[in-house]
């Protein structure tokens, strides 16, 4: 039975199964919760627009959109965002979608932490961008209803989120700080460690 959260159904798929067992796997409950809930923010946003998305390829785009991060998944001199990408496109292949699919979701989360560019995209990148800027800077907040936050929340909720979801970005990102440069994660480098940012000593 598909499980359905704030008026979003999850897919009942294998597919979506396997995304959801492994990024348990990897993944800690900051993480983890983060990510589905950039998924149902994501979702929720592109049906109040009234864009049709494959809510399949945004649930891989927005569990998989912060694996980069993970010491399973990071590399010592990507960009995190193309860490998980590259993720995604090879776990949908495999999966039997499509090369086109899989690029689709490649983009969402390639361009994750890029503004602008993704609502001149694909409604999948736009679902997957809007679900992150929603859950990590309260974008669009008021878009969605008392009822549909309170439920996403009760469901995934969010302790100490600001300083947890901090501390995963730098643990993932402070190996490879050149990595980060051109967008918000610089700053984030920068809040711990000014050395290490991406501009080096300012």
């Amino acid at each position: 039975m598909a499980e359905v959260v704030a008026g979003v159904v999850v897919p009942d798929s294998e597919l979506v199964r396997a995304a959801t067992e492994l990024v348990r796997e990897v993944a800690d409950d900051t993480l983890f919760h983060h990510s589905r809930r950039v998924f149902l923010w994501g979702a929720l946003k592109v049906a109040a627009r009234g864009v049709d998305v494959d809510l399949e390829l945004a649930y891989v785009g927005g569990l998989f959109h912060d694996l980069g991060l993970t010491s399973a998944y990071a590399s010592a001199g990507r960009r995190f965002e193309i860490d998980g990408a590259e993720a995604a496109r090879e776990f949908l292949l495999s999966h039997g979608r499509s090369e086109a699919d899989a690029r689709n979701v490649w983009l969402a989360i390639a361009l994750h932490t890029t503004p602008e560019v993704p609502e001149h995209l694909s409604p999948e990148v736009l679902a997957v961008a809007l679900g992150v800027k929603t859950d990590v800077l309260g974008v669009g907040l008021d878009e969605l209803s008392a009822e549909q936050r309170a439920e996403v929340v009760r469901v995934h909720p969010r302790p100490d989120f600001k300083n947890r979801i901090l501390k995963a970005f730098y643990d993932g990102m402070a190996h490879r700080p050149d990595t980060t440069y051109g967008t918000m994660n610089d700053d984030v480098l920068a809040h711990f460690d000014p050395v290490v940012s991406a501009y080096g000593l300012r």
